[in-house]
């Protein structure tokens, strides 16, 4: 296929990438250059615009921050639905909220284009490896339009639905149940550890048993061996993600009280100094709050 893709950061970077090793023909553009540059080395055509990048694209990937680069890049000036051809589609990848999807769905279909969320769980080293789990929502024949591309990025596919926002709604509640796994760790190893158990036990012991699921694995492990530098998914990410969920349960009149808990934590991080870390770090605030560790 011909595919454009928009944001090459480190999840971005890695899923073009892999695009190109399953012999697509991929047409970048980031913001900054430096990304762009590594990408062209490998085979890619770079675009100055995003809507040149989608000139002649079947599909136009978009893999970006938060809502404001989205609807920059989309929506914009040389933006992607200046450049898409009538039929040919956007597929958002970003974690953005439920509201500009549904207005990007409504953009395309007043300019002829097609439009799909495909949203993704998994951290930089899975992009690389191609193993994200992505989540998929839009029209039956336009999933299945673009499902040899998703299936060069992930290692599975799950179709959410046929509107798109509603693959957004999802990715934004499995990040918010990740967050939920990170502080009940982080409170559970501050707890033992004041009781004097080590810490390693209490991972080896949840891990190898009851709690044996990859994300327990994955953020156990950081939690333990205090590894929240370089950040797989920075701080303020996590807070922007809390955020957009609390505004999409409002709308549909769900109480999330977790989703408060967890947004506090991450304010008292970012005051405190921690915006430049990986989103795990919120797991200090129960151990210091515990007297376990000192500022």
């Amino acid at each position: 296929m011909k595919i454009a893709f928009l944001g090459l950061g480190s999840m971005g970077g890695a899923m073009a990438r892999n695009l190109l090793s399953h012999g697509h023909t991929v047409i970048a553009w980031n913001r900054s250059e430096a990304p762009a540059r590594a990408i062209e080395a490998l085979g890619a055509v770079i675009a100055p615009t995003p809507a040149k990048a989608a000139r002649e694209a079947e599909i136009a990937i978009t893999m970006l921050a938060d809502d404001a680069a989205a609807e920059a890049v989309a929506l914009g000036e040389n933006g992607i639905i200046d450049g898409l051809a009538p039929g040919a589609a956007h597929v958002s990848m970003s974690t953005i909220s439920v509201a500009l999807s549904e207005r990007l769905a409504e953009a395309h279909a007043g300019r002829g284009q097609a439009y799909a969320a495909a949203p993704v769980f998994g951290r930089p080293e899975a992009a690389a490896a191609g193993k994200l789990f992505i989540a998929a929502a839009g029209e039956a024949g336009l999933i299945e339009k673009i499902r040899a591309a998703l299936e060069a990025m992930g290692q599975r596919i799950f179709v959410m639905g046929d509107q798109p926002a509603q693959a957004n709604l999802v990715k934004l509640t499995g990040n918010f149940l990740i967050t939920c796994v990170i502080e009940s760790l982080a409170e559970a190893f501050a707890l033992t550890a004041k009781g004097g158990v080590e810490k390693a036990k209490v991972h080896e012991l949840l891990t190898e048993t009851l709690f044996a699921a990859p994300v327990y694995r994955t953020y156990g492990g950081l939690i333990l061996e205090d590894k929240f530098s370089p950040p797989g998914f920075k701080m303020p990410l996590g807070l922007k993600d809390n955020r957009l969920l609390q505004q999409a349960a409002e709308k549909l009149e769900v109480p999330l009280p977790f989703a408060a808990i967890v947004r506090d934590r991450f304010l008292a991080a970012l005051a405190n100094g921690d915006g430049g870390l990986d989103w795990s770090a919120i797991a200090r605030r129960a151990a210091l709050d515990a007297g376990v560790e000192r500022r």
